[in-house]
């Protein structure tokens, strides 16, 4: 059997030189070594060699003498993380185990214009339901739970515009058809976070989505979760407004 990872360094000095860096990571200005000592608790000349060290490997700099600051070597590897990161498949493991709790279709969606491109889908025959849209679909904005979130995001003059663009064509005798209604509607999702799908886009159909963030705090995708209409649960949205934080964390979102 494997021993677990320690959740602390095993070598004193790594401990140290992580706490620097995060300390550092708290200001907005460079940091004296008197200040930087206080607030760790190392002894100024303790400090002052790890800082040394780590200015070396340009993960600390020193815009004057004796003031430090995080350097440009963390934004490099910052960017180099973030360029492995993808949404798909960041999200892939938290959806299947989000269709392993509700037994229903698990979608996500990125914005496109005008419309909601499906991505990924987590689903399986016993749900009971058809799935109409498969993978690379796409449906109008004000017709799904995942595009109100994204709408719910634009300013008011956005909104307006999007409606004389699209008209805010209906599928159903559910459809959101009129822009106070739609206007009515996204207030509620600004204000849960939450955002609904009852039976506007397909007949027999519901969903309720929550968004999915980057490290920049911008809303990048949706993730819903698709039922037939009387068998969706409303206890169901704080289960996707979770796997949607966990999905947004591992994409380095901080709320």
């Amino acid at each position: 059997m494997t021993a677990p990872a320690p959740s602390t360094p095993t070598i004193q000095v790594l401990e140290r030189a992580f706490s620097l860096l995060d300390l550092l990571s708290t200001a907005d200005e460079a940091m004296s070594l008197k200040e930087i000592s206080e607030r760790s608790g190392l002894h100024p000349s303790t400090a002052h060699r790890i800082l040394n060290d780590l200015t070396i490997g340009r993960y600390v700099e020193r815009p004057q003498p004796g003031t430090y600051r995080l350097g440009m070597r963390l934004l490099e590897l910052g960017n180099l993380v973030k360029e492995r990161l993808d949404v798909r498949e960041a999200a892939l493991g938290p959806m299947r185990e989000l269709h392993k709790l509700t037994h229903q279709p698990v979608n996500l969606s990125l914005r496109q214009a005008d419309e909601i491109v499906y991505i990924e889908r987590a689903f399986s025959e016993r749900s009971g339901m058809q799935v109409v849209r498969a993978v690379g679909g796409r449906a109008p904005l004000h017709l799904t739970s995942v595009g109100k979130l994204f709408l719910a995001h634009d300013d008011p003059a956005r909104v307006r515009a999007y409606a004389a663009r699209t008209g805010l064509a209906g599928h159903t005798r559910n459809s959101i058809t009129d822009l106070a209604r739609l206007e009515r509607e996204l207030a509620q999702v600004r204000s849960t976070g939450i955002a609904r799908d009852d039976e506007e886009l397909e007949l027999g159909v519901r969903c309720i989505a929550a968004g999915v963030y980057d490290d920049q705090s911008r809303l990048v995708a949706g993730l819903s979760v698709s039922a037939p209409a009387d068998r969706l649960e409303d206890g169901w949205a704080e289960r996707v407004s979770h796997t949607a934080r966990q999905i947004s964390t591992a994409l380095g979102y901080r709320a």
